[in-house]
């Protein structure tokens, strides 16, 4: 009896082992961070906050926003490729996450990060750039404001969310194919290029649909075109930059990233969330208020969308050179 006693006695500590070892494989079990890498305001942190809470009910953990800002989106980014890659540090990048290596690259800096040290998740929205100004403007179309560019070189003043950002890149696809010179004025994200338009302070962005429509809708934002291929079903008169007869078509998509190293049942785990998120009614109906659609897609396909968009928007970033 008092060697089964030890026997018991000696087991137990090893049962106990093995459980903690279970739970501490088990995913996720404690909070997640989210990083996004721009002030709050902008497209990013709008679809991050609802992706966040629909990602916290599927998951059974809170899922919770960082906003760091900075280098047009480098800082963040830089800080995940630089995460422990388990699963519970994660990014929601827009479109400049293709864009910024290349970017240092021609700088003659240091990489905030390369595109290696992260895998997607999932994308979740892509809308068009729009090209927003004042209601109390004088442009009433694309075509007024370009005509009045090419009056005054560089008097029109543009503000971006930082140098070769996705407010950046387009509206310097634009203006070369319109021979037009603007003043480019960098802020730290887009809620402070926008909130610095509807201040005077500028004269126009060119920003995600969903920084802007609420100002529309109030009568003190006017869109005088977008970057898309086809005409914004939230904005159906205003007109595509390609049908207005400027070649610029760009993309301002969301994605969700982890760090290179994840472990692959982790991902699997996110991925599966990411695509319920795609289809809560919660997540759908607050990108909806801001007349934004969900446009998912899993990882793989994510993959070589991005692949894709990498390549042409580096040619861009190299096309614009080094700025003084």
């Amino acid at each position: 009896m008092l060697t089964r006693t030890f026997l018991l006695a000696g087991l137990l500590p090893l049962a106990l082992l093995g459980a903690g070892a279970s739970a501490q494989e088990a995913y996720p079990s404690k909070a997640i961070t989210l990083v996004v890498p721009f002030p709050p305001g902008g497209v990013a942190d709008i679809v991050a906050r609802p992706a966040a809470n629909s990602l916290g009910r599927v998951l059974g953990v809170p899922v919770i926003i960082e906003n760091k800002a900075g280098a047009g989106g480098g800082i963040g980014m830089g800080y995940l490729a630089k995460a422990k890659p388990d699963g519970y540090t994660l990014l929601l990048a827009l479109s400049s996450i293709s864009i910024l290596p290349e970017a240092d690259k021609i700088i003659g800096r240091p990489p905030l990060y390369q595109l290696d040290q992260l895998v997607p998740i999932a994308r979740l929205t892509a809308d068009p750039t729009v090209l927003a100004v004042r209601a109390d403007s004088p442009w009433k179309t694309v075509q007024e404001f370009v005509a009045d560019a090419r009056k005054r070189p560089g008097a029109i003043s543009y503000g971006s969310s930082g140098n070769y950002g996705t407010m950046h890149v387009p509206m310097e696809m634009f203006a070369s194919d319109a021979g037009i010179k603007l003043l480019h004025v960098p802020y730290t994200g887009a809620g402070p290029a926008v909130v610095g338009l509807l201040a005077g302070n500028i004269d126009a962005v060119a920003s995600g649909p969903s920084t802007v429509i609420q100002h529309v809708k109030a009568g003190t934002v006017r869109v005088l075109a977008s970057w898309g291929d086809r005409r914004l079903a939230s904005l159906p008169n205003v007109p595509t930059l390609s049908e207005s007869g400027f070649n610029a078509v760009f993309f301002q998509w969301s994605g969700l990233f982890a760090p290179a190293g994840t472990p692959a049942p982790v991902l699997a785990k996110l991925r599966d969330a990411a695509r319920t998120t795609a289809s809560d009614p919660s997540f759908v109906s607050a990108l909806a208020t801001v007349e934004t659609p969900v446009q998912y897609l899993d990882a793989p396909e994510l993959q070589r969308f991005w692949d894709a968009d990498a390549q042409k928007l580096g040619a861009v970033v190299r096309r614009v050179g080094k700025l003084d």
